[in-house]
């Protein structure tokens, strides 16, 4: 073939890869046209939120005149509105732990809105830091131990959702004794009473929205202020969520165990559920047998009969 003709040839080929892909590209304009043009605006609709004239965080005032205090708390709320996935988790699990947490607050004589406290922690799960604060409150192994909790390979309390908001109950008390301040006393459970210490002592003032602490001891309160209005009116801050999208609370018995047992897949079995559902309420048990100390006796939830079951009346709802 001469050297004329693979000119003309090659020539022909560049001009039938442009066509082909202006072809393409207007297609794809079209579909992707015809796709937004379907969708409704507001979807794609960025906005700031308006916040409330007077606002409490467990009695005690926020106080929004500050330029300071309205720019962190606009900021949480930002964050939390626009981080869709996490905080739609976070709201529908509302719906099946709070009520857990609720009653130990109320048992305990802490302000109600401390429950809000566990979705700045863990997003109300078993969740594990990389510095190993494990579970709703985020409790390390040896502060755990030092507080009478039991901590090892085959039961790790911080796991237990009633023990571990017991246990965040008990700092919370001490530190409103010694601080006189429910604001403070949550703020010290993130920061530590030590440094919470040192640096009231440094800035000589004892009001939480005017200390300047460490960022995510600063941004704490802050953050469960955001969840605590998200979670009591998700529409205001655009998450269009009813109250049977939330996961339902979980329906069980107890049965109290002072014995070795061997096998929790037959243990299960015996008590007609599996060891998924077994693990799944009682994440405490590390392992799938049980050695009880002398003396010991542990509480072990067995689900109800049909407490995995979905009606179908929420399924046809969603």
């Amino acid at each position: 073939m001469d050297k004329k003709r693979r000119t003309v040839i090659m020539v022909a080929i560049m001009a039938a890869v442009s066509v082909v892909a202006l072809m393409l590209t207007l297609g794809f304009r079209d579909i992707r046209d015809n796709r937004t043009s379907q969708v409704p605006d507001s979807l794609y609709t960025i906005q700031t939120f308006t916040l409330p004239d007077e606002l409490y965080f467990a009695g005690e005032r926020v106080p929004l005149e500050n330029f300071d205090t309205r720019e962190s708390l606009e900021r949480e709320i930002l964050i939390s509105a626009y981080r869709h996935s996490s905080t739609i988790l976070i709201i529908k699990r509302a719906g099946r732990y709070l009520p857990v947490i609720e009653k130990i607050l109320k048992e305990n004589n802490i302000p109600e809105d401390f429950k809000y406290l566990a979705a700045a922690e863990s997003d109300y799960s078993n969740m594990v830091s990389p510095v190993g604060a494990t579970g709703f409150w985020q409790i390390m192994a040896e502060t755990g131990k030092e507080q009478g909790m039991e901590v090892n390979t085959v039961v790790d309390e911080r796991y237990h959702v009633e023990k571990s908001t017991k246990f965040a109950c008990d700092f919370f008390r001490k530190s409103y004794e010694k601080y006189g301040s429910w604001t403070l006393a949550a703020a010290s459970y993130n920061g530590g009473r030590r440094r919470m210490d040192e640096q009231i002592g440094i800035q000589n003032q004892k009001n939480y929205y005017d200390l300047l602490l460490a960022e995510e001891t600063a941004r704490y309160i802050f953050r469960a202020i955001a969840y605590k209005l998200i979670i009591s009116d998700p529409k205001a801050y655009g998450f269009d969520i009813e109250p049977g999208d939330l996961y339902p609370e979980l329906k069980y018995y107890e049965v109290r165990v002072d014995t070795a047992i061997s096998d929790f897949s037959k243990f299960a079995d015996h008590f007609g559920t599996n060891y998924k559902m077994l693990k799944y309420l009682n994440p405490w048990l590390r392992k799938p047998y049980l050695t009880p100390g002398p003396n010991k006796v542990y509480t072990i939830k067995i689900p109800s009969e049909g407490m995995r079951t979905v009606e179908k009346t929420e399924v046809d709802s969603n």
